[in-house]
């Protein structure tokens, strides 16, 4: 393949003026209505797929150079991702789209009473770093869907996937209808303080308050998926070597670098030295003994998060992995055992290649453990006993569940996904991602052949008994 040069550049200085100016565009264009056809929608989303197929390599090469991201790990969580995501809402859409009936009391007949979604219409997309274009891209999905306009923030912090997204977004989509924005702070501010009609914003709960803050001054809602300490429990009667390849798959895909990644794993006093021996096996089966050398492991994205997770490592001892080299950002797949409740590892999202395993006194002692902390956006939970796994479920609270395997809940299309408490609000993917969008808009028709006059003045007692029967 020939190497794709990209352009990081982000052009003129894009202040308030420039940014109103953008939105003052997307709005006229959807006031002309361009967005509502049905037709239009199904056309964009048409060729957001042609795109995925035609530039896949190019999105691949740009992953690989800000996240040494492999082509597997660059398929199945981005571009396959992406086009599995255009696919389903393509194959709903129209059924989505039509008109809800719902029950007409009595004393309202005739009439009719539907529900009608409607597009918002003009809309802000911010996404992160760690899943450059799937994070952008997948909300993107459901806002044309849902027939509005979108401005796309992608993250500076891999600047050649947003340069990848500025070069090829506006060559398939309508250029007047989806806008992409390049740059950092100064162009996120900019953006924030314009009135949008939703803001749609994936990252950190400290700049979820920032996006929250400046859409408040507008009243415009936000989804904010963030993250969290995400926790695995691992019940004593479990198939522990599935586990253990499971936990290890998901934690160190991404080298960690994933919201929903398992953040510390809580595993029954009684099979925690063997449930590390495998997790170790597991590593090593995956990336060799010297995981540097592996083409499918990635790297940390830069070198701010790089010096945040060296620090981690002297959390607890060691057990696996646990060395570094800042000149290639590698930190090597690291387990930790023995680490205390107040050790920095375990007090923030950990957003790296490295596990805690903390002992617990089973099933019970697990569940207390998660609900001391603010509620997580994936809990994982591994056993083969159904009465265990129903008590971690029905006693905890997190934005999703997967049970006996880890982020694979993310890919059913039909499940929401979104966070609870300080891991978000509001869910997508799917019809979700169709409904995020829309305004749902109760309405009544009413005939006007009958009009009984039991609701109009002057009142009395022989009226209010017959209101009283038909309501």
């Amino acid at each position: 393949m020939d190497q794709h040069s990209f352009s990081t550049e982000t052009g003129l200085d894009f202040g308030l003026e420039e940014a109103a100016s953008v939105v003052q565009s997307l709005r006229g264009r959807f006031s002309s209505r361009r967005t509502r056809p049905l037709s239009w929608r199904d056309g964009q989303l048409k060729a957001f797929q042609a795109m995925l197929s035609d530039r896949q390599d190019i999105f691949h090469e740009a992953l690989r150079a800000d996240l040494g991201r492999c082509r597997f790990e660059a398929w199945i969580a981005e571009t396959g991702f992406l086009a599995n995501e255009a696919a389903h809402v393509r194959k709903h859409l129209r059924a989505w789209t039509r008109p809800e009936r719902v029950f007409t009391p009595l004393v309202h007949q005739p009439g009719r009473s539907t529900i009608r979604r409607e597009p918002l219409g003009v809309v802000l997309i911010i996404g992160p770093w760690n899943y450059p274009l799937q994070l952008v891209l997948a909300p993107l999905v459901g806002a044309i869907a849902a027939g509005n306009c979108a401005v796309l923030k992608p993250s500076e912090l891999a600047p050649n996937t947003a340069a990848a997204i500025a070069e090829w977004i506006p060559e398939y989509l309508d250029a007047e209808c989806v806008r992409v924005v390049q740059g950092g702070v100064q162009e996120t501010e900019a953006l924030l303080a314009q009135r949008f009609d939703h803001i749609f914003y994936t990252g950190s709960g400290r700049v979820g308050r920032v996006v929250m803050e400046a859409a408040a001054k507008h009243l415009t809602p936000v989804t904010l998926e963030l993250g969290g300490k995400s926790p695995v429990v691992v019940d004593r009667d479990v198939d522990l070597e599935r586990a253990a390849r499971r936990i290890a798959w998901g934690k160190f895909f991404n080298a960690g670098q994933t919201c929903v990644s398992p953040d510390y794993a809580l595993v029954d006093r009684a099979i925690e030295a063997d449930f590390v021996e495998r997790l170790r096996a597991n590593i090593r089966a995956f990336y060799g003994s010297e995981p540097r050398s592996s083409p499918d492991y990635a790297r940390v994205v830069n070198d701010r998060h790089f010096a945040r997770l060296q620090g981690l490592l002297q959390s607890g001892r060691v057990a696996e992995g646990g060395d570094s080299d800042p000149d290639e950002r590698y930190i090597a797949p690291t387990i930790l055992r023995e680490v205390p409740d107040d050790a920095p590892v375990m007090q923030d999202e950990i957003f790296g290649p490295i596990l805690p395993v903390v002992p617990v006194d089973g099933v019970k002692d697990a569940i207390a453990r998660i609900n001391a902390r603010p509620k997580p956006l994936a809990l994982y939970v591994f056993s083969k006993r159904q009465r265990a796994i129903d008590d971690v479920i029905e006693q905890t609270s997190s934005g999703g569940v997967c049970v006996n395997d880890t982020l694979a809940h993310l890919s059913i299309p039909d499940l929401p996904f979104g966070g609870v408490g300080e891991s978000g609000m509001g869910a997508y993917h799917g019809r979700e991602s169709f409904e995020v969008f829309s305004h749902r808009r109760g309405v009544l028709e009413k005939g006007t052949r009958i009009d009984p006059a039991l609701r109009y003045p002057p009142y009395d007692e022989h009226k209010l008994k017959w209101a009283k029967r038909l309501v």
